[in-house]
């Protein structure tokens, strides 16, 4: 076999990674068990960390700031949000770091780099997917509580597109993040800062109803993460602004944002290990 340099940007080899879907089925399991390996509750994290985000929120935002949840539920209404944004800041965060926590590996054995984190984002779905069952038991329990929620039938099988679009934006932003600290480290404070200053920026602890028509408006919509959240609330708990329009510009974005981010991952990937 004679491995050769790509001599275009564009040029990821799709049957590669295919090829290589059992090292990608190997990473997933790795992720699993070392991210709880030596933790006395282990994956019981899964559902400690939203629902006590959850207490905070409504402490917080519903006790102390008095934010409206447009007459929902406010565990339910703050859970629809976090259940989104973790999967979402998961698979940006563990991905933002792939040249750096793999440099070890990527020195030593050849594989399409993307694997690593492709199989960070479809590990982080286990997170995921207990989480939404929480989400599920708790809307259950307070629907049979006579609570103002219902399913919109129509948007509720969009989910599995939702999900796919949070993996896609945080893969995206994730490869690009990773490319640009390779060689400037600190930027990864300054992107650490930005995440948590864009979770704010997100309809999750206040509804989009709250914001006043204008430019902060225009800049919270122009998030492409706020009309995946609010097509999710309006999903499952039958409030939000759904749009077909917004929704699409989410998806263009995330289009856009991929092919951007893997031409840029593909750049520094071939002067990676000089870099480092």
């Amino acid at each position: 076999m004679v491995i050769t340099p790509h001599q275009k940007l564009w040029s990821v080899d799709f049957k590669e990674i295919w090829r290589y879907r059992d090292l990608i089925v190997l990473f997933v399991k790795r992720n699993i068990v070392v991210q709880y390996k030596q933790t006395i509750l282990g994956p019981l994290w899964y559902l400690i960390q939203p629902i006590l985000t959850v207490i905070m929120n409504m402490v917080v935002f519903g006790g102390i700031a008095h934010m409206s949840t447009d007459g929902m539920p406010q565990p339910l209404f703050y859970m629809a949000g976090n259940v989104c944004w973790f999967y979402f800041s998961d698979c940006l965060n563990q991905t933002s770091n792939t040249f750096i926590a793999n440099q070890g590996m990527f020195g030593k054995v050849y594989f399409p780099r993307l694997v690593v984190p492709i199989s960070t984002v479809v590990s982080n779905l286990l997170r995921f997917g207990i989480q939404l069952g929480l989400f599920v038991a708790l809307w259950i329990w307070f629907f049979a509580n006579g609570a103002n929620v219902s399913i919109n039938v129509s948007v509720i099988v969009l989910v599995p597109v939702l999900v796919v679009m949070l993996a896609g934006l945080g893969l995206g932003f994730g490869i690009l993040i990773s490319s640009m600290t390779t060689k400037y480290r600190d930027l990864t404070i300054l992107f650490t800062f930005i995440v948590q200053l864009w979770m704010y920026a997100t309809p999750i602890v206040y509804p989009i109803s709250m914001v006043p028509e204008g430019t902060l408006r225009t800049l919270i919509m122009a998030n492409p993460m706020t009309s995946i959240i609010e097509a999710f609330k309006y999903a499952t708990l039958g409030q939000g602004y759904f749009s077909w329009f917004a929704l699409g510009y989410s998806f263009g974005f995330m289009c856009v944002l991929l092919l951007f981010g893997i031409v840029v991952f593909n750049k520094v990937q071939r002067s990676f290990m000089d870099t480092v």
